[in-house]
């Protein structure tokens, strides 16, 4: 299902930018989604945590502890937490040579049930490496939810990884009639 308030609100943003990119993986795009522009943006953010909430409820996981991938994903996670009112854990790329040294922050009990939440999905290995972290540390994870799906092999790794992708919009949504 199409959010088109979301996509309107990317694209009023400026969220998305059309020449050439090189993307995180090393691959490169005509196309960049940046995520730090809907990130930074009230407007972005109260949708997303609209649609996040939505979604979850859904999906059957509207208590379900929520969890942000570091450091994209943290406001996305921060507000769907207040919109859901359910708690929630950031999960580090790596442990912390200070302090705690923890790869999970917040509580976390084990057997919990946690949906990932991740800003953008073009291989989706850092919410694969998310979710591994979180199966280390006892939670049950079987669902990431994006706000955009690139379409680039995301959902088929996570897969691989006995894990369902679920975007808020994927790029052909996002991409389509762009020009009028």
């Amino acid at each position: 299902m199409t959010n088109q308030r979301l996509i309107d609100a990317l694209r009023d943003a400026d969220a998305v930018r059309f020449g050439e990119f090189e993307l995180s993986h090393g691959g490169t795009s005509d196309y960049y989604v940046d995520k730090y522009v809907f990130e930074t943006s009230p407007d972005c953010l109260a949708l997303i945590a609209e649609a996040f909430a939505d979604r979850l409820a859904e999906m059957g996981e509207a208590d379900t502890k929520l969890a942000g991938v570091a450091l994209g994903a943290v406001p996305l996670v921060a507000v769907a937490s207040v919109e859901t009112g359910t708690p929630y854990v950031i999960a580090r790329k790596q442990k912390k040579e200070y302090g705690t040294g923890n790869l999970i922050e917040g509580a976390l009990a084990e057997g919990e049930r946690v949906v990932v939440l991740e800003d953008i999905a073009t291989t989706g290995q850092s919410a694969v490496d998310a979710a591994e972290a979180l199966r280390e540390a006892g939670a049950v994870v079987e669902d990431v939810l994006v706000v955009v799906d690139r379409e680039e092999g995301g959902r088929e790794n996570l897969a691989d990884h006995d894990l369902e992708l679920h975007a808020l919009v994927t790029a052909s949504e996002l991409l389509a009639d762009r020009d009028g």
